[in-house]
């Protein structure tokens, strides 16, 4: 064979592998397309296999305007900050005091993907960022209602729930608050602003890399931390009997200087407002990301003991494990936890506070025995439930909660698959414990729920159904904050 033959059969060669390269990654293609349409398909079933009740909805505290802008465009990276961000590897600080520490703690969260929400005492140095993002055409800035009592309360409203609302916001935040949301707090001059820096998966700051889409929230309310429409919402809710009673916002409260004894007062007048409820109302607990042990000290004494329900993210979820086993904050978890490990940490969480309260429930009656408890991560939501207990459809609130998670995510009522991708994987195991039983994943039957005993001490245990299922995660992110209290609402609203 000649040399111009031995190449032309190369090239030849070449050009073959390439397009049976082209046509094999089709073919899977297609077939990851297909997978997802039949996943869809089946959890907009169980989505809508039950009927929404109507329940009627009270929850607080506190409300604010939320300025949205693209980080890695807001956020200019200068050479001259290379040298600052060899330290992020150990940087963490509670209260952002200047630029520098902004951009560091900033760049801790976002090389780990995770979020973050942190305080600012200078009111000059919020002051600016807020003037330079409102200005910022790159960074496509732009305005939304915020805080977790709004934005819950509006997804259950949108979800057919009559919902009270303890908040306190400017009639111009008013206006993007749903019409069919009582407002119970009265209308104020200027409202607390969150400055939000949202990032996708991928995206380059510096020589720093997003392992997946993101947001960090810089804020210095002044509202917030007062918890000040609490006193209105408490004259609102006589009479109205709700179903469910949520209590959320509350790491507003986290490093924000108080005068001896006032933040305890307001916790005290939470805790007062949660005993108050019927028995046959259930008390719905949203976690958030808390920085400051004191104040999750407080919340474990005076809050979470007297919860049906806890909802948190993955990060939230290793927090709280950490101070109940260790007594220490934890700074930053794994962005993507496998489901046996998140599992093993919701076990240690429910038996935790589950001895806790059989330890104190004959010396305070109003303690509530934890019955359920909502994980949502970036590749699945996981609910476990007491069996027996007054949560309902645990299977169908799982993929709803799936569902919306990708709508937000995507910004879009309907579910793309060309739009989704999944990271769960095609079996599970149920604990990183060895010999643990696996869990094959199923497209006619995406969302997979068990049944376990989990002993809580030497002679109890309690009965508890597991649901997970598969987030259909959304390619190209368009908003990320907020996706945790859409998502809990979602779930909240099929098992009350």
């Amino acid at each position: 064979m000649g040399v111009g033959s031995y190449f032309s059969w190369i090239t030849a060669l070449s050009v073959f592998a390439a397009l049976f390269s082209i046509i094999y990654q089709g073919y899977l293609a297609s077939g990851d397309l297909k997978s997802l349409t039949v996943i869809i398909q089946n959890l907009k079933t169980l989505e809508h296999q039950h009927k929404v009740q109507q329940p009627r909805v009270a929850i607080g505290y506190g409300s604010c305007s939320d300025l949205y802008v693209k980080a890695v465009d807001f956020l200019n990276f200068t050479s001259s900050l290379d040298e600052k961000l060899r330290q992020t590897t150990s940087f963490n600080v509670d209260d952002i005091t200047s630029e520098d520490e902004f951009l560091q703690s900033f760049a801790y969260y976002f090389q780990r993907g995770a979020a973050a929400e942190r305080f600012t005492s200078n009111k000059e140095l919020f002051q600016k960022l807020v003037r330079l993002a409102k200005k910022h055409a790159a960074a496509e800035p732009r305005w939304a209602l915020g805080g977790n009592a709004p934005v819950i309360g509006s997804r259950l409203a949108a979800e057919g729930a009559t919902v009270v609302l303890g908040a306190k916001m400017s009639s111009k935040l008013k206006s993007h608050l749903r019409p069919d949301v009582q407002l119970t707090g009265s209308l104020i001059e200027d409202d607390d602003i969150h400055l939000i820096l949202e990032y996708k998966t991928g995206d380059e700051w510096g020589p720093l890399r997003s392992p997946r889409a993101n947001r960090y929230i810089l804020h210095n309310d002044h509202h917030n931390p007062f918890i000040s429409s609490l006193e209105e919402f408490e004259t609102a809710l006589p009479g109205f009997n709700p179903h469910l009673f949520v209590v959320s916002g509350l790491q507003m409260m986290d490093n924000y200087v108080y005068e001896a004894g006032v933040r305890e007062g307001r916790v005290q007048k939470v805790n007062s407002q949660m005993r108050n409820q019927s028995p046959d109302t259930l008390i719905h607990f949203e976690m958030a990301s808390f920085v400051e042990l004191e104040l999750l000290q407080l919340l474990l004494e005076k809050v979470v003991p007297f919860s049906d329900s806890l909802g948190m993210n993955e990060q939230e979820l290793d927090n709280l494990q950490q101070v109940l086993q260790t007594g220490k904050i934890s700074l930053v978890a794994d962005s993507n936890p496998r489901v046996a490990l998140s599992l093993d940490q919701a076990r240690t969480v429910f038996r935790t506070l589950n001895e806790e309260y059989f330890r104190q429930r004959f010396k305070d009656p109003s303690r509530r025995m934890l019955t359920r408890l909502h994980l949502h991560t970036l590749a699945y939501q996981a609910i476990l439930v007491v069996k027996d207990s007054k949560w309902k459809n645990t299977k169908n609130a799982a993929a709803k909660a799936s569902l919306t998670a990708h709508r937000h995510v995507c910004a879009s009522k309907i579910v793309n698959p060309d739009a989704a991708y999944r990271l769960l994987d095609d079996s599970f195991a149920t604990s990183a414990t060895p010999g643990a039983r696996r869990i094959p994943f199923k497209e006619q039957d995406p969302v997979s729920c068990w049944d376990e005993s989990i002993q809580i001490d030497s002679g109890r245990t309690l009965e508890v159904q597991i649901c997970v299922a598969p987030v259909l995660i959304c390619k190209v992110a368009k908003q990320t904050a907020g996706a945790g209290d859409n998502i809990s609402g979602a779930g909240l609203v099929l098992q009350i």
